[in-house]
């Protein structure tokens, strides 16, 4: 591949930098991450995302399966029981922010000590 063919246009770029945005927000890929071992209830979910509310895991959960990334199954029952699987597409993002959370893990003690550096040298 030449590098011309990886310049995005202006246009393209937007899009991936708005879809970014929203894959790095604070709650995506904790619920993407929460649903890689498979299936959950909307409960289920929340009680293993620490800290989000219902309102913004349900638009979380609503986007997500807008972007094809979460499917969602009601189960004929009363009362009707809800289960949310991310796709094979979302399946591959999980693996991504995995991989991105073991880099992370890797490196972190490093990252902490040029923090700390570059803080002491700012100080003096």
């Amino acid at each position: 591949m030449d590098m011309t063919s990886s310049v995005l246009a202006h246009g393209d770029c937007m899009r991936v930098s708005g879809l970014l945005a929203r894959i790095g927000d604070r709650w995506t890929l904790p619920v993407i991450v929460t649903l890689h071992d498979g299936p959950l209830r909307f409960n289920q979910v929340r009680r293993a995302v620490s800290g989000i509310s219902q309102q913004m895991l349900t638009r979380t959960l609503r986007t997500l399966e807008r972007d094809g990334m979460v499917g969602r199954t009601v189960h004929p029952t009363v009362p009707p029981q809800v289960e949310y699987a991310l796709t094979p597409l979302g399946r591959s993002l999980a693996a991504e922010g995995l991989r991105l959370g073991n880099w992370v893990r890797d490196h972190i003690a490093e990252i902490d000590e040029h923090r700390g550096a570059f803080d002491r040298r700012q100080e003096g």
